[in-house]
């Protein structure tokens, strides 16, 4: 951890590529290269598509795309650098802002570059270069460069999705029947799906199969001994408080909101939980935000939403195509929501989002429980901040609470807040790479409400 001379105000340093050795110096040093390979690979691997779908014109388009992310990929290695951004997007701006806000903080006497810079700013700002490299050559701007990744995952993953649903059928035929504690047990164990279903994500991998292929129902009771904040308590007494007429100022349907990470599996394990908290009468609207551009090797934008109920529909699998076919109702319903907003495809940490987005903070007002899905979300959430690990949760969102909320993360990069004294220690010395290995997990809550009992 950190000393405390690099503390500004009491609040950390954020974590860059500056400290040879560490996590995110060897993100970007390998990990951010590679994926930058693939992307690359990828288009030119499609040319014959472009050219198919274009003509000479795609085949231009690719060749021009695959230099200025060759450009990009040489910039970064080479720690030069980072450049305004050229293309003309909706948030194109917003970017270059925060670029010169970044060099204000850093001084004049050296430039914000690759490896000087906050690892959790360079990193989002790669994908966003991705976006306009592409963007800057049409025919193909709107190629998503993920997409063969993302539903290699989804088909790879679809014996543990038939395990699930045929679960799901099982709770939901006998749902009048259960009583408080077995509604309970369900809902401890489909959050649990959802949580570890966090462990499929293919920028931590660079892209390698990341598929889940056991049914994951089963898995639950040997990977308890690995979640090391576990608050789902609180996030049941959450929902059901807000089920109680007079306890809350809102009179209106109890509404989750989930902030999605990983398309493929964890998107669909975010799904079955999703629908088991509306036919449970838990919540009465679950609204999902995804991504408005391709992002993180494999997080969930609007298409790859869609794709996944309709490959839901169409699967040979009695109860999951039923599930598909529930899933489409509710959205068409108004009983399910999807929402993008460019915030999420920024490089702002949460506590800013009130500042910089307050359309969306407000929208999130709205919710009585909203679920953080994954490492990009937690990193946000703590300002990716080198904090203590005893530093508690509350402290490290910095004011951020538009509602009760509560990260399902596994971890994946160095930053954890919330543990008990010496824990985080002794994880240390039984296994270094607990931090980033995706083996271990939290289910940690937040709620100003909680904080005025305490």
């Amino acid at each position: 951890m950190m000393a405390a001379d690099q503390t500004v105000h009491g609040v950390p340093s954020s974590l860059s590529a500056k400290v040879v050795g560490s996590f995110a110096y060897l993100t970007v040093r390998d990990r951010l290269p590679t994926i930058l390979t693939k992307v690359i690979d990828t288009i030119h691997r499609n040319k014959n598509k472009f050219f198919e779908e274009y003509g000479e014109e795609g085949i231009q388009a690719e060749k021009q795309t695959i230099a200025l992310l060759s450009k990009m990929r040489n910039e970064l290695q080479t720690d030069k650098p980072v450049l305004a951004l050229r293309d003309t997007l909706q948030d194109t701006e917003y970017w270059n802002q925060y670029l010169q806000k970044q060099q204000k903080l850093q001084g004049d006497e050296e430039s914000v570059s690759w490896f000087k810079s906050p690892w959790l700013y360079v990193e989002c700002y790669m994908y966003r270069r991705v976006q306009e490299a592409l963007w800057l050559n049409p025919p193909i701007s709107d190629y998503d460069v993920f997409n063969e990744g993302k539903t290699q995952s989804f088909f790879e993953s679809q014996q543990a999705m038939m395990a699930l649903c045929t679960y799901l059928e099982g709770v939901n035929k006998n749902m009048e029947d259960l009583s408080k504690n077995q509604l309970l047990e369900h809902f401890n164990k489909l959050l649990q799906v959802s949580l570890w279903g966090n462990k499929c994500d293919l920028s931590i991998s660079a892209g390698q199969d990341n598929s889940q292929k056991t049914s994951p129902i089963d898995s639950l009771n040997s990977l308890q001994p690995f979640i090391l904040v576990n608050d789902s308590n609180m996030v049941w007494s959450t929902l059901i408080s807000a089920q109680k007429p007079g306890q809350s100022e809102k009179t209106t349907a109890v509404r989750v909101d989930i902030v999605l990470d990983n398309a493929g599996f964890e998107l669909f394990t975010d799904l079955v939980l999703a629908d088991f908290l509306v036919s449970s009468g838990l919540a009465h609207e679950v609204h999902f935000h995804g991504k408005s551009i391709p992002w993180f090797v494999s997080d969930v934008t609007a298409n790859d939403f869609q794709w996944t109920i309709q490959q839901t529909m169409a699967a040979n699998h009695k109860w999951m195509s039923k599930n598909g076919v529930q899933w489409k109702s509710h959205l068409k319903e108004g009983v399910w929501f999807y929402h993008d907003h460019r915030f999420w495809t920024q490089p702002h940490e949460f506590c800013d989002m009130a500042m910089d987005a307050p359309d969306l903070y407000a929208t999130l007002q709205g919710a009585d429980l909203l679920l953080f899905k994954g490492d990009l979300n937690y990193r946000k959430l703590t300002g990716d901040r080198d904090w203590d690990y005893t530093v508690g949760f509350s402290t490290a969102l910095r004011g951020f609470g538009p509602a009760p909320l509560c990260s399902l993360r596994t971890l994946k990069a160095n930053v954890q807040v919330g543990l008990q004294p010496g824990q985080g220690e002794k994880l240390g010395s039984q296994d270094p790479d607990w931090m980033t290995s995706g083996k271990y997990a939290v289910i940690q809550f937040y709620s100003s409400k909680s904080e005025q009992k305490d």
